[in-house]
């Protein structure tokens, strides 16, 4: 198992931080998105609690995943047959879209701090400790914010959905090894 990427392939690294992105992204969004479904008391606070805590984890990923990237960069592209007359307007495509992704994945845990922050309350850091709220409660400025806060969670698991489509493309259609390279054993 190599650790760092190479030409072929992302390393293990990099492939453990996407993975557990992705994970705690469907996490969160679920218990975000699906939280009224859970009993009132002691669940919904500890589906809220888990779903802070993804967010905040998140946050650290990617902060890690960036430090990552710029010590260890991606393999190229791959090269495939519809390359040449697709690349012109896919790559900038491409470079839009995980641009996207990122911002999104700072904005959409950012939105959810500032939310928790509006309702007055404190932020749990992971149970070990926490960050109380800077200013008091103000329930108009946190309605804003969560809805906020649920659009951009919205706009990050569409395109997500889309970034995986893309990677199904490339491997049924395109024929390449796009979505291999992110596996784990795909050298």
């Amino acid at each position: 198992m190599q650790l760092s990427n190479s030409t072929k392939g992302y390393g293990a690294i990099p492939q453990a931080l996407h993975w557990l992105t992705v994970f705690l992204v469907a996490l969160a969004w679920a218990l975000g998105t699906f939280d009224d479904v859970l009993p009132k008391g002691g669940p919904r606070e500890s589906g809220l609690f888990v779903h802070i805590c993804a967010g905040i984890v998140i946050l650290c990923l990617l902060v890690a995943r960036l430090t990552w990237r710029l010590v260890d960069p991606p393999p190229p592209p791959e090269a495939t047959e519809f390359g040449n007359w697709m690349g012109r307007w896919l790559d900038p495509v491409t470079r839009i879209a995980h641009f996207s992704l990122y911002a999104l994945l700072v904005a959409v845990p950012v939105a959810g701090i500032v939310l928790q922050f509006a309702r007055g309350d404190a932020l749990p850091l992971l149970g070990f400790a926490e960050i109380a709220s800077p200013w008091p409660k103000d329930r108009a400025f946190a309605h804003n914010v969560k809805e906020v806060h649920e659009t951009l969670a919205h706009a990050l698991v569409v395109l997500a959905a889309f970034h995986a489509a893309a990677a199904l493309v490339h491997h049924w259609i395109f024929r390449d090894r796009t979505l291999v390279r992110m596996l784990p054993h795909s050298e």
